[in-house]
């Protein structure tokens, strides 16, 4: 499949970048020093590379790569709690092959989904600046331009939400951001017949307040897999 080794070729160019000088130097020292927890495992310490299925129809998009989850096992929403949250829900929507994540050798399959964020390295405090949000744009302009199967985006929190909206805004298909407001649940059908859904993050702060629950969630992304004709 052509896509499939384009979207490979991309996901090789993204670990090897190094636009954003404070956040290799994060990646590399949270690598290096390691959680007391994982101090036998070897951190992947590097941008992250998506993971999913190329003839994907939709896509969940998330914010970054968290220190000691994705950065250190090299694969979206693995081995943290997001992670342990969205999986299983993943799962039971039928876009995921199994309900845990724990590497990327768990044999992990997702069907017609594709997972990316619009930050590929872990940054300090879970907060990527304004440049380094506009370093990491290029990539996801590349992936969408490959995927095209793909119907449907879940934004997973609102940082993820105004970052598909700049995506539009770059590409022609978005004259203006009025109308498009962020809210759990929020569908927005934006020129070119995309379906972007808001979602909040799938964080420990939101779930261990009961802010997003996995009824709200799965809610989500059964709505994702009917917008997208699966």
């Amino acid at each position: 499949m052509a896509g499939a080794k384009s979207l490979a070729i991309l996901n090789a160019r993204i670990v090897d970048c190094g636009l954003c000088p404070r956040l290799r130097a994060h990646c590399t020292q949270v690598a290096r020093v390691r959680r007391r927890a994982y101090f036998d495992w070897e951190y992947w310490g590097r941008p992250v590379p998506s993971f999913g299925d190329p003839g994907a129809r939709v896509m969940a998009l998330g914010l970054a790569p968290g220190a000691h989850g994705s950065n250190r096992t090299g694969r979206p929403f693995t081995g943290d709690g997001s992670g342990d949250f969205l999986y299983p829900v993943l799962h039971a929507a039928g876009f995921a092959s199994q309900p845990q994540a724990t590497s990327r050798d768990d044999g992990m399959k997702l069907n017609s989904l594709w997972i990316t964020s619009v930050a590929r390295c872990a940054p300090p405090g879970n907060k990527p600046t304004p440049e380094e949000l506009r370093n990491c744009a290029a990539w996801l302009d590349e992936e969408m331009k490959l995927l095209d199967a793909l119907r449907v985006v879940v934004c997973l929190g609102r940082i993820a939400f105004d970052g598909l909206l700049a995506h539009a805004a770059r590409t022609g298909n978005l004259k203006a951001r009025a109308g498009f407001v962020f809210a759990h649940g929020a569908e927005y059908e934006l020129p070119g017949g995309l379906v972007a859904i808001a979602s909040y993050h799938p964080s420990l702060q939101n779930t261990n307040t009961g802010k997003l629950t996995r009824p709200m969630l799965l809610k989500v992304f059964k709505r994702a897999r009917k917008l997208a004709g699966l």
